[in-house]
């Protein structure tokens, strides 16, 4: 009786509000993503173990705070993901439902590989269990726990490829939305599939990442400000059945 009291109201939404909602989660989404990266630039320094030791102790809350915001940012694509599969369930239910798996676990990649981010100050910060590592050796273990780290979300970025991908093409099967914005979406999603092998990707930057950026970016603003088509969304929802 309580779940459906709960969901209730989310069947009463209309496709517009769906819409709207699920374009301002993927557009906070966007944004609170930004400020991980300039923190992780700014802190995180190639090949050099030392200087980065040094950085993440002088700036811990700093790098924290990135942690925080890169969850956050996590938990806003989960809501995007959610209310765009309502939105585009009618194009075809099956592959939205796919699309929507494939963003979830890239979301769980993500998340999980947030825990990465505390190993490094139980490492530097004079454990006494520790002791019998030099600091050199603890730095670079640090290090390498970072490199992992990145090696995680490139993973994660690789099934967010797949879900861009999906939104994509049901964007252009779609009766309720511009094929324009379907287009975008498929070069992003392209664009994020090249961190399958991370050194391929890390070498395109940030070509590969442009697409990412205007796909994704489009698709919220549309979402925001034009919603769906009303009609030609209830019409292809009933032709759906």
């Amino acid at each position: 009786m309580m779940t459906a009291i709960a969901t209730e109201p989310g069947r009463q939404a209309s496709p517009a509000r769906k819409a709207r909602i699920g374009g301002v989660c993927w557009l906070l989404c966007f944004l609170t993503s930004l400020f991980p990266l300039i923190v992780s630039s700014r802190l995180v320094i190639p090949r050099d173990a030392a200087t980065t030791a040094a950085n993440l102790l002088a700036n811990e809350g700093l790098f924290r705070l990135g942690t925080a915001a890169l969850l956050l940012s996590t938990a806003f694509y989960v809501g995007a993901t959610l209310f765009v599969y309502e939105v585009l369930k009618p194009a075809n239910r099956s592959i939205s439902l796919l699309a929507a798996f494939f963003s979830l676990v890239g979301c769980a990649v993500g998340a999980l590989s947030c825990i990465f981010d505390l190993a490094p100050f139980i490492l530097l910060k004079g454990t006494p269990y520790l002791a019998a590592f030099t600091t050199e050796q603890l730095q670079g273990v640090s290090y390498a726990i970072l490199a992992l780290r990145v090696q995680a979300n490139d993973t994660g970025l690789f099934f967010f490829g797949l879900h861009c991908l999906g939104v994509g093409y049901l964007v252009l099967r779609s009766t309720f939305m511009p094929p324009v914005i379907g287009a975008l979406m498929l070069f992003a999603g392209l664009g994020w599939l090249t961190f399958l092998f991370p050194p391929v990707a890390h070498g395109l930057a940030p070509f590969n990442l442009l697409p990412g950026g205007i796909g994704e970016l489009s698709l919220s603003l549309w979402l925001i400000i034009k919603g769906v088509r009303a009609e030609s969304w209830h019409a292809q929802a009933l032709a759906a059945g």
